[in-house]
C-alpha cells in the first residue's frame, strides 16, 4: 500500500488514477479538499476497494501518524501543496502554512513511523516529495535549462515556500537518514486541471466567448509537461531512484505563453468552430503583467533519462490536442468545478 497526499488535486488525482489503472496496490489518499481539490476527478474510484479517501491536512500530525500506523504503507508520495503563483501574491500566509509548516509536520509523522519499522520494511520504505522548477528562479533566453545542481533562487511566495519544503526534505535525509526522493517538474497540463491555470482557463474562456487573458507581452517561456508523463516519471523515481537524490522532470517543450494560446485556439477552430465563423484568437486580450513574473523556465531532464531510462511519451502537439479534446468531452466535470468561488477569483485576478 502507498499513501498519497494531495491526491484529489490536479497532478495527485491523475497519479492516483494512473496508479490504480496499472496496479492493484491500494492507495490511501489524504487531501484537505481546498478549492483545487476535487473528488469529481476520482469519481471512477468511488466503489473501488483499492482506494481509501481521507479528508485531512498534512499539517495534522496526529492524523497522519494514525493513518501510517493503521495502514503501514511502504511509501508516501507528497503532492499536497498550495501551488498557484497569483494566489501566493495575494495571500502568502496559506502557502507558508501548507508548503512549509505542513511539510514539516508530515516529515515528522513519517519519521516517527519509519523509525519503528524493522528489517526489509525499513529498508524498502520511501518518501517522495513532488516539487517544482520554480524553486530555481528564472532564466534568460540564452541560459542553459535548469539542472539539479542549479542554485535555488525563488522569486514568488509560492516558489519560496516550495524551496523551503525541498530544503526540509533534504535536511531530514541528511540529519535523520529518512529515505527521501525529490522531483522538480516543469509546468504540467492535461485532464482535470483546475481552470485558473493558463491552458484550462484559455480553453474554457474561449468556449464561453470570454476574453483570453495574456499577461504582459505573452513571451514568458515555459517547458510544458503532459501530466501523465509526469506521473510515469514519479512511478519510475519511486521504483529506482537513488536515496537523497533530486530528479528534474521536464517535457522538452519550451513554448512562449502566447504561442500556447494560439495553438489552443487553432485546435478549437478545428474541433468546435465558433458559431459566428470568427477565429478564437480574436478573443486574445493582453492584461497587466503580474509582479515578479519569471521570464523563462526550462528543465534539463537528462539525469532522469540517463539514470532511470525515463523520457516523456508526449510531444506538446500530441499532449495539447489530447487536453483540448478532454475538456470538450467532459463538460460535466468543468461545470461542477467552475463554482461561484472560482468565478470570483477570476474576476479579482483578471478583471470582471
Amino acid at each position: 500500500m502507498i499513501l498519497v497526499t494531495g491526491g484529489a488535486g490536479f497532478i495527485g488525482g491523475n497519479f492516483v488514477l494512473d496508479w490504480l489503472a496499472g496496479s492493484d496496490e491500494p492507495v490511501i489518499n489524504l487531501d484537505k479538499l481546498t478549492y483545487a481539490g476535487n473528488l469529481d476527478t476520482l469519481a471512477s474510484l468511488k466503489d473501488d476497494p483499492r482506494h481509501l479517501f481521507v479528508r485531512g491536512d498534512i499539517g495534522d500530525r496526529e492524523l497522519v501518524a494514525r493513518l501510517l500506523a493503521e495502514h503501514r504503507p511502504r511509501a508516501v508520495i507528497n503532492f499536497a501543496a498550495e501551488s498557484h503563483v497569483d494566489r501566493s501574491i495575494h495571500g502568502p500566509g496559506e502557502f507558508i502554512q501548507t508548503n512549509v509548516v505542513g511539510t514539516f509536520n508530515l516529515l515528522e509523522a513519517v519519521r516517527g513511523y519509519w523509525n519503528e519499522l524493522e528489517g526489509e520494511a525499513k529498508q524498502a520504505f520511501r518518501f517522495l516529495h513532488v516539487s517544482t522548477d520554480e524553486v530555481y528562479g528564472t532564466l534568460s533566453a540564452d541560459d542553459a535549462p535548469f539542472a539539479e545542481t542549479n542554485a535555488y533562487e525563488p522569486n514568488s511566495p509560492y516558489s519560496a515556500s516550495k524551496a523551503a519544503s525541498d530544503h526540509l526534505v533534504r535536511a531530514w535525509h541528511h540529519t535523520y537518514g529518512l529515505p527521501v526522493l525529490t522531483t522538480n517538474c516543469s509546468n504540467n497540463y492535461g485532464p482535470y486541471h483546475f481552470p485558473e491555470k493558463l491552458i484550462p482557463l484559455v480553453i474554457l474562456n474561449a468556449l464561453a466567448g470570454k476574453p483570453l487573458p495574456i499577461y504582459g507581452d505573452g513571451q514568458q517561456v515555459r517547458d510544458w509537461l503532459y501530466v501523465k508523463d509526469h506521473c510515469a516519471a514519479i512511478r519510475r523515481v519511486l521504483e529506482a531512484g537513488r536515496l537523497g537524490e533530486t530528479y528534474n522532470v521536464g517535457g522538452w517543450n519550451e513554448k512562449p505563453n502566447l504561442d500556447v494560446v494560439h495553438t489552443i485556439c487553432a485546435i478549437l477552430d478545428e474541433l468546435k468552430p465558433r458559431a459566428d465563423g470568427e477565429r478564437y484568437a480574436s478573443q486574445i486580450t493582453f492584461v497587466q503583467d503580474r509582479p515578479g513574473h519569471d521570464r523563462r523556465y526550462a528543465i534539463d531532464a537528462r539525469k532522469l533519462e540517463r539514470e532511470l531510462g525515463w523520457k516523456p511519451a508526449e510531444t506538446f502537439d500530441t499532449g495539447i490536442r489530447k487536453t483540448v479534446t478532454w475538456y470538450l468531452d467532459h463538460q460535466n466535470w468543468v461545470n461542477n468545478v467552475t463554482s461561484g468561488a472560482y468565478r470570483d477569483w477570476v474576476a479579482t485576478q483578471y478583471g470582471a
